[in-house]
């Protein structure tokens, strides 16, 4: 490591590997900092990634350092925890003590998923509770299907496993009554509708039933829950940033391209986008790479350009 870089990634995920090979292989000197969570940890493969499709996700992310680190990246194990602005540019401190200077910074630190408080739903998540029907819902297809009501979207939910699965029964849990033509639709499809509060989701080696307050008991192979997605945005903030609110969570407002309203401070992946998924994150991390490039190759001339004034300025006397 130097104490200087044109670019500092935070988050050694999809997005921040992306941004960071696409910096790479434009001449950028870039440091990649990642705490090593990636928020698909839990899970044993990650899907809809055009050509390495069910790739373990831990192999995926190794195989993008190998590849960000071959265009000279450099990328360590490490936590920002502060980030601030001065004359030459962002100054980025790790929980390691490090102290490193960039001109621009990206932000690829994902989002937090708060999930239900039900016991049974922290200890089966990324197996079988899941939340993503595109994700994972291959993998539970033709299987008895639960959804955790907690928001107005399950209904929403419900109907996207239902075209997965025949056996899918919505537990109406915290979330509200469906509307009368959501209800029409969900009786039409036999989706049952199971009114009264989940005290918890029964399991040892794999989930196995839905337990009710009233102790009903439903069985079940698969559960689907809507966590509220949270975008993990300290730095931002440090920095003068201010968090939306969404539907769903929080994010990180920024330009299609992933450029935020703080000046040199972009963002990629889950961090202003909750729904994306890999090969979406990794897209936003070469836009977010691209447009940084872009936007320091034309600094770089400004800079290149006032020199050559000066060279040619007549000696003062």
């Amino acid at each position: 490591m130097t104490d200087r870089y044109d670019v500092v990634v935070v988050g050694g995920g999809a997005a921040g590997l992306a941004a960071a090979v696409t910096l790479g292989r434009s001449l950028r000197s870039v440091l990649v900092v990642d705490a090593g969570e990636p928020r698909n940890a839990h899970a044993a493969a990650a899907h809809n990634v055009l050509g390495r499709e069910g790739v373990d996700p831990r192999e995926l992310l190794a195989a993008g350092r190998r590849e960000a680190e071959g265009y000279g990246a450099v990328v360590v194990q490490d936590r920002a925890v502060d980030a601030r602005r001065e004359d030459d540019g962002l100054v980025v401190t790790l929980a390691g003590g490090d102290v490193v200077r960039a001109r621009r910074l990206v932000l690829a630190t994902g989002l937090t998923d708060v999930l239900p408080d039900v016991p049974g739903v922290r200890e089966r998540w990324g197996a079988d509770v899941l939340h993503c029907p595109y994700c994972h819902g291959w993998e539970v297809r033709g299987r008895r299907i639960g959804v955790l009501a907690t928001s107005d979207n399950a209904a929403h939910q419900t109907l996207l496993l239902r075209q997965l699965s025949d056996d899918v029964t919505l537990f109406l849990h915290t979330g509200p009554e469906p509307a009368d033509e959501e209800r029409e639709q969900l009786e039409a499809l036999g989706v049952r509708l199971v009114r009264g509060t989940v005290a918890r989701l029964e399991h040892d080696d794999a989930l196995r039933a839905v337990v009710l307050e009233d102790g009903s008991r439903y069985d079940v192979d698969a559960v689907a829950v809507a966590p509220r997605f949270v975008a993990n945005a300290d730095l931002y903030v440090r920095l003068g940033g201010e968090i939306s609110d969404h539907a769903f969570g929080t994010y990180i407002a920024s330009s299609p391209g992933g450029r935020t309203d703080v000046p040199g401070v972009w963002v990629a992946g889950n961090a202003t986008d909750l729904a994306a998924m890999v090969g979406g994150s990794a897209a936003a991390g070469v836009l977010a790479g691209a447009g940084i490039n872009g936007e320091l190759v034309h600094e770089d001339a400004e800079a290149a350009v006032a020199r050559a004034r000066r060279a040619l300025a007549p000696a003062s006397t």
